[in-house]
């Protein structure tokens, strides 16, 4: 464990005011750097649960996972002191929203077709009349409708509403980070990951606007993590193995 330095009181007056680090997570079953699962237990899994996990302990605090759906909602939950910390996908707009330390993954985005599809590439999917899904007010929705200029794009709350959507066929397209969606599609028979990436996602850890002290102890407990092996420790014990860590786009 790491010592936390003189000044402790008043940063963690500042990160944590209630007592306990209050990690703000996504639950799903897909797993990945971003999202957590939740296990039958109840306990909570991911690379943000350990992360988080060993911020506190670094501050000498409990830790308390706040649930959200999505990135979106946590986004949206900014503001309104319901969390100290976080680790999600970060874009322009959240960056009006909260402060971002360093990335922790870089992922390439792209689209799974629904079984039997004709589509093959962007082309054939961007298309009047396809149905083109994505969890709602997310970085990747956005890059999304960015990205499809004919196919329509529809935010769902839920990567597990998603799911079933795409598996009953009732809907052509999901757009996604492309590890998750190879695990996906070996799930939904017949489904197939497209080839081209539209974008680079990069997930980091944040914290709400105007916590100088709290982004700066993020900041060097991140940049220690990638360094001492934790972060390589988080990706493994979470079905990362196989991943990479990438820390800057292409």
């Amino acid at each position: 464990m790491i010592a936390v330095p003189a000044g402790a009181a008043s940063l963690k007056d500042e990160i944590s005011p209630t007592g306990k680090l209050r990690v703000a997570i996504g639950i799903s079953p897909s797993g990945g750097a971003f999202w957590s699962t939740k296990k039958e237990s109840g306990a909570y899994a991911g690379v943000p649960v350990d992360l988080g996990k060993e911020m506190a302990a670094q501050l000498g605090v409990p830790v308390d996972y706040v649930v959200f759906q999505n990135s979106g909602q946590i986004t949206d939950s900014a503001s309104k002191g319901s969390w100290d910390i976080t680790f999600l996908p970060k874009d322009p707009e959240r960056e009006t929203k909260m402060s971002f330390g360093p990335s922790y993954m870089v992922a390439d985005t792209t689209y799974i077709v629904k079984a039997n599809s004709p589509v093959t590439n962007f082309a054939t999917l961007d298309q009047p009349g396809t149905k083109v899904a994505a969890v709602n007010n997310t970085t990747i929705m956005r890059g999304a409708i960015a990205h499809l200029k004919n196919a329509k794009v529809t935010g769902y709350q839920t990567y597990d509403e998603i799911f079933n959507l795409l598996k009953g066929g009732e809907i052509d397209a999901f757009a996604l980070e492309r590890d998750q969606l190879n695990a996906m599609a070996k799930k939904i028979p017949g489904t197939h990951v497209l080839d081209d990436t539209f974008k680079q996602t990069v997930t980091a850890v944040a914290v709400p606007l105007d916590h100088p002290q709290s982004l700066a102890f993020a900041t060097k407990f991140m940049t220690d993590a990638e360094s001492n092996g934790l972060l390589r420790k988080a990706y493994d014990n979470n079905g990362l193995k196989d991943i990479p860590i990438r820390t800057k786009t292409n």
